[in-house]
């Protein structure tokens, strides 16, 4: 989902250009999708923010694997367009449309509610849902927008599917974060606005450190359940999570878009912690762009930082509070 947000020096320019050619040329080969003979005939899959780029990219995929594939999107006539697209791409009809802001807690509630109800299983959820480039706000609900948006909703989802997780085990959590996780901060007075971690790239970085100390901290708390929970780097990719920078950006985002990943390329590494075999079993641990197992920063290991930040999340989203590990 992601080339990061923008720093505001003069020479900026310059080294992006700089930075695209050098990510270009040191393109790993990694895992192929193709060569994956996952079939997922019987199996439901939830993907947020599935409507463009990483998302859409990750459902087409489950989709042509025969997967029961609900595409949760903000966007109605975008969403449905997506839908179409995949139907006719893939030839599966199962593919559905349910409409989710990760913002709203509302939202969530209702998306969560309107799946247990209607579904029998979910084997595989993907938090992809995310975006950058806002000013600081405050939603109706008390939270900061993107810090709602890109970690709190995805928390309050997750927890909320839980059970139909277990029920349906083996299944897999995929959390997609960022190699921008290793300069941000998890201060959890950003959730509402009580302190800031600076412009667009703080926040976004540090919503996406977050994501990566969830994944941890879920990981543990579902041990022996049969449910895994991996967070994964896509990489620098084009797609519209840029939408909302000036006009200087987007262009400066058209010039090096040749020498970034593709949205399809970006794709792949969720697509891995979702439906290879490799990943089977494996849980609580940080995949790079070219699916290798990374170590993440030494505050996305930080084990006291992860259980301070979900305690915090439970209590902002009116979650009961879960037994500690």
């Amino acid at each position: 989902m992601e080339l990061p947000s923008a720093c505001s020096h003069p020479g900026w320019s310059v080294l992006a250009l700089v930075l695209g050619l050098l990510l270009w040329a040191r393109r790993r080969r990694g895992w192929d999708p193709r060569k994956c003979p996952t079939d997922l005939t019987g199996k439901t899959v939830i993907v947020t923010g599935a409507n463009s780029g990483i998302g859409k990219c990750v459902a087409m995929e489950l989709a042509r694997r025969n997967a029961r594939t609900i595409l949760a999107c903000r966007s109605q006539e975008r969403g449905q367009a997506a839908v179409e697209e995949i139907r006719a791409a893939t030839g599966n009809p199962a593919v559905l449309l349910r409409l989710l802001d990760t913002g709203s807690l509302a939202s969530v509630r209702a998306f969560a509610q309107t799946v247990l109800r209607e579904e029998k299983r979910l084997d595989v959820l993907v938090n992809n849902a995310g975006l950058t480039g806002l000013p600081l706000a405050i939603t109706p609900e008390g939270l900061e927008q993107t810090f709602a948006t890109n970690y709190l909703g995805p928390f309050l989802l997750t927890n909320l599917l839980l059970d139909l997780l277990k029920a349906s085990a083996p299944a897999r959590i995929v959390n997609v974060s960022s190699f921008r996780h290793g300069v941000g901060t998890a201060d959890v007075r950003y959730l509402t606005g009580q302190a800031q971690p600076g412009g667009y790239d703080p926040i976004y970085n540090s919503t996406k450190l977050m994501n990566v100390l969830f994944t941890a901290e879920l990981a543990q708390r579902l041990q022996g359940t049969g449910v895994t929970a991996n967070s994964v780097n896509p990489g620098v990719v084009s797609t519209r999570i840029m939408r909302h920078f000036s006009w200087a950006m987007r262009t400066l985002f058209l010039l090096i878009r040749p020498f970034i990943k593709s949205a399809e390329q970006g794709a792949v590494s969720t697509l891995y912690c979702a439906v290879s075999e490799e990943v089977s079993g494996i849980t609580g641990k940080y995949f790079d762009s070219d699916c290798a197992l990374a170590l993440p920063s030494a505050a996305a290991r930080d084990a006291g930082l992860a259980r301070k930040l979900w305690e915090e999340s439970e209590r902002l989203t009116g979650l009961p509070a879960g037994p500690q590990h």
